[in-house]
């Protein structure tokens, strides 16, 4: 898939407005699926990953975790690249922000506009 065409998808993903509650569950449900897939018990993710089983229960139904938790589940099921991938490419939702994005990209820190820059 091209550059633009992935930009352009995530700009349209930008568009369903879920809230994190809602995405969390999708994460949720869909690491459940892959364990499923992949014939393996929550004892058994619990035992490869280092978390505790009552965490991978809670997280399975209600979309709670910690990062690292999540982290390493991601791992214990092989989806490293996936979950180190997350903030990987730049996103945008506006031409303005891409411009943004391009004009900042190098930067180490962010910068707040100073009033005499907002004027310009």
């Amino acid at each position: 898939m091209r550059e633009d065409t992935a930009n352009i998808l995530s700009m349209i993903d930008n568009f369903t407005l879920e809230s994190g509650e809602d995405i969390a569950i999708a994460i949720a449900d869909d690491f459940r699926k892959r364990r499923i897939e992949k014939n393996l018990t929550r004892e058994m993710v619990a035992n490869q990953s280092g978390v505790p089983l009552s965490n991978l229960s809670r997280f399975e139904q209600k979309g709670l975790i910690s990062l690292k938790n999540l982290i390493s589940l991601a791992v214990a099921l092989g989806y490293t690249s996936e979950i180190k991938g997350i903030f990987s490419r730049p996103k945008y939702s506006t031409m303005e922000e891409l411009t943004a994005i391009r004009r900042n990209a190098g930067r180490k820190t962010a910068h707040q506009k100073r009033k005499t820059d907002a004027k310009d």
